[in-house]
């Protein structure tokens, strides 16, 4: 972590899932999602009015959530919020990499890491801004 009086800056080490690099906005949850049901894959929103990023859109976000949950027609879900330019830019899973998370980013050429487990993801500031590197494997993020 450094601070520098205007922004805080973190790096956390990661498991490369599907590789690329990406960033956007960080949007944080801790709950699971399900991307078959809870998601509207036309436009990215998140349509669940009992998850607590009802209302948010996925587009262009770095997403960290803990895992998916749901049908494993969820992976097609993420490719169709990719093919509608409506997914998130990356994906970090903060507890498991799932298997309907892991081939939707792959079919989609999504970036997927999941954090090490020795690593703590800080109370993220709003807005903050993500930069995952899948070659390195970590995701910065930094207080904009």
């Amino acid at each position: 972590m450094q601070g520098n009086g205007y922004s805080l800056e973190y790096s956390l080490k990661c498991k490369t899932i599907v590789g690329g690099t990406a960033k956007g906005r960080i949007l944080q949850t801790t709950q699971p999602i399900n991307f078959l049901s809870s998601v509207d894959n036309m436009t990215g929103k998140i349509t669940d009015k009992n998850h607590e990023l009802f209302g948010k859109f996925l587009k262009g976000n770095i997403l960290i959530f803990p895992y998916s949950v749901g049908s494993s027609v969820g992976a097609y879900s993420i490719f169709a919020l990719k093919s509608n330019k409506a997914s998130p830019s990356g994906i970090i899973c903060s507890l498991k990499t799932d298997i309907t998370t892991a081939s939707g980013c792959a079919i989609s050429n999504i970036p997927l890491l999941e954090l090490c487990k020795d690593q703590v993801i800080p109370e993220i500031e709003i807005p903050s801004q993500g930069v995952i590197d899948g070659s390195l494997g970590f995701l910065q993020i930094k207080k904009v």
